[in-house]
């Protein structure tokens, strides 16, 4: 039964996310050829420094889920209750104390430090208080969206995210037809689209959880305790994460030009909208994994781990098998004229999300007992370790294609060491963890890529030539992952689940 739900939820995150990551790629299209590379350069390097807090909701939001998780684990409906009123205390402190950082000093750095051209100096300033105020508006949505992924009803969470992408669209769109300065109106837009997104969670979750209340104080010292300890390394681990991103930006626009800045900026976007699909997928599995481990059920939870590392590798890697090969093609037929470099970064983006990707299900696990200060202190160290090799490496000359290489090798140490320490932390078997999920994931890999690329190098180049090695791709990567990646349980019901909703869409034509 766990896993038919889980199913049911990954299909509808799955199918939602294919129309989300379409109308988010062309959005971006949009506001590329609205903005222009230079004005899109400064808009990613402007709202990627806020994105150095924008871990604070996302962070807080999987402590919080945690939290709720486990109390529902445990069906304990009192300390849900006060799960809810404690961690609201710690959203409006550190929202508070993000918005003075980000207003004092996070100012004074794009004002001083940042290369910005002169005549575009005020139009910066004010979308950087725009996108602050969207950021707060995140802030307060946070402990909603977790309390919906921890009831796990995905339909909620994956229909207000197609709406917000449908808002997204709708505001690079409007660049076009309204006057004004184009990088201010775009954050207007934004911020209207945080504003709305934010009172539909508030709004849903506020009549439908009985825990999501505020009539009544429920005051509890140890579990704020709990939550405080948790929560602030779990906001180290993501804060050394986006630190290491955004300052490896600021470090290429520091050393090289605006289009190499767009460059890598359209690379992370296109590597992290594939990844959205296996974050989706994880965020399913987050809820059973620690009700599993709340209730000591320990084979079931062992069990999600195992084949959520191998779905949430596969799910990426249908889409990033022909991206991979015919990223040239795509990039020229949705850009129209993408950065010179954008080709290669946006490749290697790409594999170091695919390393990525398999290793979610084992950082949920790791978040199960509760004691997070050796995952995250050495995870963190690792990437803050990137970001200092990345400095070195530039340092020495060598191209902006580097600092991904050196992201790509670093992943591969990192997956090791969350193998390690969640064998500490819930004691999982390793040797089984390589038989049913890194032999799967090879077999899935080489034998898919074996007749895409063949076929690639058979056909000459062209719109029809691409289009074949994209359907090719896509059929082989679904054909290896169904019969080579997923055991004879999973398969059986994943055709059962699907042939239900092909039936469904079929009768109700």
């Amino acid at each position: 039964m766990r896993n038919k739900k889980i199913l049911q939820n990954t299909l509808a995150l799955y199918a939602r996310q294919v129309l989300i990551v379409l109308i988010n790629l062309y959005a971006l299209r949009v506001v590329l050829n609205a903005l222009g590379i230079e004005d899109y350069g400064i808009y990613s390097v402007v709202a990627g420094f806020v994105t150095l807090l924008t871990f604070l909701p996302g962070s807080m939001a999987s402590a919080t889920q945690r939290f709720f998780s486990f109390a529902m684990g445990q069906e304990n409906t009192e300390k849900l209750k006060q799960t809810f009123y404690m961690n609201w205390l710690l959203y409006a402190a550190i929202s508070l104390v993000a918005f003075l950082v980000l207003q004092s000093i996070g100012l004074w750095f794009i004002t001083e430090h940042l290369s910005i051209p002169s005549e575009r100096s005020a139009a910066v300033v004010n979308l950087y208080h725009l996108v602050v105020f969207s950021f707060v508006a995140s802030v307060f949505s946070s402990p909603f969206i977790a309390i919906l992924i921890a009831h796990e009803d995905m339909h909620i969470y994956a229909l207000i995210s197609v709406i917000e992408a449908i808002m997204k669209l709708t505001a690079a769109v409007l660049l076009v037809y309204v006057e004004g300065d184009a990088l201010e109106l775009y954050g207007r837009f934004l911020l209207i689209t945080g504003i709305v997104t934010t009172a539909a969670y508030i709004t849903i979750c506020l009549r439908k959880y009985a825990e999501c209340q505020f009539t009544k104080v429920y005051w509890n010292k140890s579990l704020l305790k709990e939550i405080i300890g948790f929560t602030s390394w779990t906001l180290f681990g993501q804060l050394s994460t986006v630190f290491r991103n955004q300052a490896i930006t600021v470090l290429v626009n520091q050393t090289f030009n605006p289009a190499t800045v767009a460059a890598r900026a359209i690379a992370i976007t296109v590597a992290n909208q594939a990844l959205v699909f296996s974050q989706h997928l994880n965020t399913g599995l987050y809820p059973p994994i620690i009700k599993s481990y709340a209730a000591n059920q320990k084979e079931d939870m062992f069990n999600l781990i195992l084949n959520g590392s191998k779905l949430t590798f596969f799910l990426m890697w249908v889409f990033a098998l022909p991206m991979l090969i015919e990223m040239e093609t795509i990039l020229t037929l949705w850009l129209k004229t993408p950065p010179p470099e954008a080709v290669l970064f946006t490749q290697l983006a790409l594999v170091e999300s695919l390393i990525l990707s398999f290793s979610l299900p084992l950082a949920t696990a790791a978040r199960a007992p509760g004691k997070m200060m050796l995952y995250e202190l050495t995870l963190g160290s690792i990437q803050l370790a990137i970001f200092f090799t990345s400095w070195f490496v530039l340092q020495d000359g060598y191209p902006a294609s580097s600092v991904f290489i050196v992201a790509i090798i670093a992943n591969l140490l990192m997956f090791k060491v969350r193998l390690l320490i969640v064998k500490k932390l819930v004691d999982l078997r390793l040797t089984p963890y390589y038989m049913k999920v890194l032999i799967p994931i090879s077999l899935v890999t080489f034998f898919s890529a074996i007749p895409a690329l063949a076929l690639k190098n058979w056909l000459d180049k062209g719109l029809v030539a691409s289009a074949l090695v994209v359907l090719v791709s896509v059929a082989a990567a679904t054909l290896c992952m169904y019969y080579l990646g997923l055991d004879k349980l999973w398969r059986s019901k994943t055709k059962e689940m699907v042939m239900r909703r092909v039936f469904k869409v079929g009768t109700n034509a």
